[in-house]
């Protein structure tokens, strides 16, 4: 049985799970959609998905897709501070998804009240951000960096390699002042994972859940789907997404972070239904 875990405290707020972080990609290059939105259609990409039921907008502004190339500072706060903008003000809870302090600082300085670190927050200068302007963090698991992530990743058991790692940045970050309330843990599926790795986590994530934070779990589109499935286009994963969705929260799960808000909704809408029968 899991630990009740109090509201997620965020930036001027609090955010109660289950949750659905919908996803806005500005990068030319992210896996499935990179290249469709910048700028005023990211913001209206982002309108939708917030219209679909999306509780936070994900705002990235580089791919960390296996393989990805860096980008420097300039150019991604180019990409993300005018979407940032403009979502925020028009009331959306809006998350950066960053690796760098430079971006986050200025995403929150334009209303963003959450800092999305792919880089788990190993960086001292990202916990001064996040601890000094009292965003809400997701701190995630990744083994390497995303240009070399799935080049053979290895762990003696998944799981406890990942909590024990989890735990690390945690005491790390509470160290640097940030509240516990305001840290949520990701897992990191398919970052530095095989096939065998993700579906581990996904079966054993009642054990992460016992770390006492919510966990976030962003699989939409992730390739483990399509060669289970069968599915080479990333887009047709939406509904495996969906599916597994449902299965994460029952599971201990607070947040996703998928593509298609709306079926998602539907899917959790759907076992909560079930579950409150």
């Amino acid at each position: 049985m899991t630990r009740a875990v109090p509201d997620w405290q965020i930036k001027d707020g609090a955010l109660h799970t289950p949750l659905v972080m919908g996803i806005v990609n500005v990068t030319p290059d992210s896996f499935s959609d990179g290249g469709l939105w910048r700028g005023e259609s990211a913001v209206e990409h982002g309108l939708e998905l917030l219209e679909a039921g999306a509780d936070i907008l994900d705002v990235g502004g580089e791919s960390t897709r296996p393989g990805a190339a860096p980008v420097d500072e300039a150019e991604e706060r180019d990409r993300v501070m005018s979407v940032v903008r403009g979502l925020a003000s028009a009331g959306a809870v809006v998350s950066i998804d960053t690796m760098k302090p430079g971006v986050a600082a200025a995403a929150i300085d334009a209303g963003a009240r959450i800092v999305n670190d792919v880089g788990g927050l190993s960086d001292p200068a990202m916990r001064r951000v996040v601890a000094e302007s009292g965003a809400g963090v997701v701190i995630m698991h990744m083994q390497g960096e995303p240009r070399t992530m799935q080049d053979e990743p290895v762990y003696d058991d998944v799981v406890k390699d990942i909590g024990a790692m989890l735990r690390e940045r945690v005491d790390a970050a509470l160290a640097s002042g940030i509240d516990a309330a305001a840290i949520v843990l990701d897992p990191g599926i398919g970052f530095g994972k095989t096939l065998e790795h993700n579906l581990e986590l996904i079966r054993r994530m009642p054990e992460l859940a016992e770390l006492g934070h919510h966990l976030l779990v962003g699989a939409s589109r992730k390739r483990f789907l399509g060669t289970v499935l069968g599915l080479d286009d990333p887009v047709e994963r939406d509904r495996a997404t969906s599916i597994l969705s449902a299965l994460l929260f029952e599971r201990g799960v607070g947040i996703v972070r998928v593509h298609d808000v709306a079926g998602t909704r539907e899917a959790l809408s759907l076992v909560r239904a079930i579950v409150s029968a």
